[in-house]
């Protein structure tokens, strides 16, 4: 038996928050097919393009995929990804993750995510250039490094956060990095947090107001401008999201 986890808007998509499935084995993309079959009519759309699947805790993306086969006794989360003016959260590593993007206020967002997280220190957060990540897969691939670092006592910094920080700008020079991909001298950010539901939902109530609406899709020319890759190079990686997965290849390979 596999057993379904559903969160977030997927709940309302079947009127259940756990479905089972008597099956010894199947892969992430018959799920989605099956899952589609039986949802309820007159329930909330099924968006299967837009979904953060994580099985056993572990991000699919970084399994196989849709093609990531599930066994009998595995436990599947299913977290729809909500754009825009909404909330975008995922489940990564069996961690709680929201992205927040801020209107920002040059020479003051530093201050700014000081007294942020001084209010919430329960809260795990870094603060990124909303104009440096390319997706919100980005994001996952930087934190799988990172959350592999830590649990391998491998860190690039003493702070987790910094690690994040380091490794979305590739290098393992912290100024160099608050130059790349810091928030103080750019006009909106993104506060990834990580922690539990009760303490985003909180940072969410406290920051909605100043929240805004990114679309990271139109970073990539500046990305590849920034680490030099041409779209040539992208065109001969052999992936459904080379830039992506050419980001998290930058980030894995840094040392101390």
């Amino acid at each position: 038996m596999i057993l379904i986890k559903l969160l977030g808007g997927a709940k309302k998509s079947f009127d259940n928050d756990v479905i089972k499935i008597d099956a010894a084995s199947m892969s992430i993309l018959q799920l989605l097919d099956y899952l589609e079959k039986i949802k309820p009519i007159n329930t909330l759309e099924f968006d299967k393009k837009n979904l953060l699947i994580a099985v056993n805790g572990a991000d699919s993306s970084s399994l196989q995929g849709y093609d990531t086969i599930l066994h009998s006794g595995d436990i599947v989360n299913i977290i729809p990804i909500i754009h825009g003016g909404s909330r975008i959260q995922f489940v990564l590593e069996s961690q709680n993750v929201e992205l927040f993007n801020i209107k920002g206020k040059k020479g003051k967002n530093y201050d700014h995510l000081i007294k942020i997280r001084n209010l919430f220190p329960k809260i795990i957060m870094e603060g990124i250039s909303s104009k440096k990540i390319a997706s919100v897969l980005h994001v996952k691939k930087i934190l799988t490094k990172s959350f592999f670092a830590k649990k391998n006592n491998m860190l690039l910094a003493k702070k987790f956060e910094t690690d994040i920080l380091l490794r979305f700008a590739a290098t393992t020079q912290i100024l160099k990095a608050l130059k790349q991909v810091g928030i103080e001298e750019t006009d909106k950010f993104t506060i990834i947090a990580i922690g539990s539901k009760y303490q985003l939902d909180r940072l969410y109530s406290y920051l909605q107001k100043n929240l805004i609406n990114v679309n990271y899709n139109q970073n990539k020319s500046h990305i590849l401008k920034q680490f030099n890759i041409s779209n040539r190079y992208l065109q001969i990686v052999d992936s459904k999201n080379p830039l992506e997965d050419i980001l998290g290849e930058k980030a894995s390979v840094l040392f101390q």
